[in-house]
């Protein structure tokens, strides 16, 4: 177990990586800015920002309220990601 400074957030993984990617899609499809969807689920536009860009990590809950706001299915979305992640394979680069 790593034990992190406190205020230190790891660097994502391959699956906060494929999550992101997923909810950048989304938006693409339902024509929606980063901005915009910080307004729709209640946080900052630089929080968002960063997580799109995957300096940072979504949080769970921030990816039901995502999924909830653009009316895509929750499963779906983590099913795509791991298929992605997966298909990338072991050791893939960020």
């Amino acid at each position: 177990m790593t034990i992190m400074p406190a205020g230190k957030e790891p660097e994502p993984g391959a699956f906060a990586r494929a999550v992101a990617e997923e909810i950048r899609l989304a938006l693409t499809r339902h024509r929606i800015s980063g901005a915009q969807l910080a307004v729709m689920i209640g946080r900052s536009q630089s929080y968002v920002s960063k997580r799109l860009r995957s300096e940072s990590s979504f949080t769970a809950n921030d990816v039901e309220a995502i999924c909830r706001e653009l009316n895509e299915d929750l499963l779906k979305l983590i099913t795509t990601a791991i298929r992605s992640m997966r298909a990338q394979g072991p050791g893939s680069a960020p």
